[in-house]
């Protein structure tokens, strides 16, 4: 709170004022009234928010000649003046709301950990920010749905960090299927990389340099380790701790189910499911405690059925000869099947492969690289190729899986309403509360 104290201190001498929605900070009229027009020498000013493993992808605003970085930001010191050097001349932060409060930071680059993507959106959005927010989406599914009103209601460009999008072959094995040369689609499959055990609870002190409490924000309050923040990917605490996301079964699974519903909202067929039924299995002991293995069963409204399973589940059972790798997308039809990847997809024929040279009338947006995707937008004002309300679809599909498996029920979603129904303890599990003083 003393942080929280100090920072407002800070940002009330710069002459600005207003409190967003909830959230401890302070905006300037200016901001909120930008026009959403990009940067007058029409390159796009990005600011980075979250200077660890997860922002390397942001180096790629760097070698586009219509953005440029200008401020990055981290509570870790280190990791942010990392960040600083390579991108040369631009500023420093340790709080991301001296960088919201900027005029001259048109888009912002979200590589937090899970728990800050929601707060930290809707307060770039308010601020008059568009944004490229890392996946997952949030740690709730109330999170997305509230990320998705707000960020419609300020009329801003989000671009989901899925990536899948970007890639060609992704984008042509999806068309073969959108325009029928596997038939009717009656079955899909999606699976990713397991979750991990383990972490170690012993505490350490604070390393210096590095504002824990600011990194925690609206997390419950816990004791500093370094397992919980510090120690780099796979098994980085971040991923694996259910008070800063839900697993790998979101922060890899939000990949290959990406995939899937870029096909389900192109296909005319209902594009969410009404049940879901998990079973998986969580840590008992150690640090972590989210879901290192799984598997769902999904079913829509006109009889789809979707398994989604980790990788080591799904190697082991290989419900289709077509799943394969350590993660991927797989479309079964009457005719064949594709299976789409991001290190590559297969067909069930080489006859199919060829037809995807020109696979018929319906495409899919193209896009070479997601970074320079979401700048062309900041300037076009056209929706992205990973918009929001897509995202917001894909990642209630891992929440689903979440829910049933930890009360070990099957729950029935109402697609219209967006919410679990007949049981309420399964509804109540949509929602997560946040550390006062932050609040949505």
């Amino acid at each position: 709170m003393n942080t929280y104290l100090s920072r407002r201190g800070f940002i009330k001498k710069t002459a600005m004022a207003g409190t967003l929605i909830g959230f401890p900070t302070i905006i300037p009229s200016s901001a909120l009234a930008r026009s959403g027009k990009a940067s007058p020498n029409s390159k796009v000013n990005v600011a980075l928010i979250g200077c660890g493993d997860r922002s390397g992808y942001a180096a790629n605003y760097k070698s586009y000649d219509k953005s440029v970085v200008v401020a990055v930001c981290d509570p870790n010191k280190s990791r942010r003046l990392m960040r600083k050097q390579q991108f040369g001349n631009c500023d420093d932060y340790n709080d991301f709301r001296e960088v919201l409060a900027r005029k001259d930071v048109d888009a912002v680059h979200i590589a937090t950990p899970d728990h800050w993507h929601v707060p930290i959106s809707l307060m770039a959005a308010q601020a008059g920010k568009d944004m490229y927010t890392e996946k997952p989406l949030g740690i709730s599914i109330a999170h997305d749905k509230k990320a998705r009103e707000i960020v419609d209601k300020y009329d801003r460009i989000f671009q989901y960090g899925a990536q899948q999008r970007s890639i060609e072959h992704v984008r042509r094995g999806i068309e073969l299927v959108l325009n029928g040369h596997i038939g009717e689609v009656k079955e899909t499959y999606v699976w990713a990389p397991r979750g991990a055990s383990g972490g170690t609870l012993a505490e350490s002190p604070v390393p210096e340099g590095f504002d824990y409490e600011m990194w925690l924000g609206p997390a419950p309050k816990a004791p500093f380790c370094n397992d919980r923040c510090l120690v780099q990917s796979p098994r980085n605490g971040i991923f694996h701790i259910y008070d800063y996301a839900i697993g790998f079964v979101a922060g890899w699974g939000a990949h290959p189910a990406d995939m899937l519903q870029w096909w389900l909202d192109n296909s005319g067929l209902p594009n969410m499911p009404v049940s879901c039924e998990a079973k998986g299995v969580i840590p008992t002991e150690g640090l972590f405690n989210t879901l290192t293995h799984w598997d769902a069963q999904f079913i829509y409204p006109n009889g789809l059925k979707l398994r989604f399973m980790d990788d080591e589940s799904a190697g082991k059972e290989k419900p289709h000869p077509g799943i394969g790798g350590d993660h991927g997308t797989l479309f079964v039809g009457s005719e064949g099947w594709v299976r789409v990847s991001r290190g590559g997809w297969k067909t069930s024929s080489n006859e199919l492969r060829e037809k995807a040279r020109d696979p018929g009338p319906k495409t899919l947006p193209v896009s070479r690289d997601q970074i320079q995707n979401l700048v062309d937008c900041v300037l076009s004002r056209e929706q992205p190729v990973d918009n929001l309300h897509s995202a917001v679809r894909s990642d209630i599909l891992c929440h689903l899986i979440d829910i049933s498996a930890r009360t070990g029920r099957k729950i029935a979603w109402d697609p219209a309403k967006e919410t679990i129904t007949g049981d309420p303890q399964a509804e109540a599990m949509m929602h997560r509360e946040l550390r006062p003083p932050w609040t949505l």
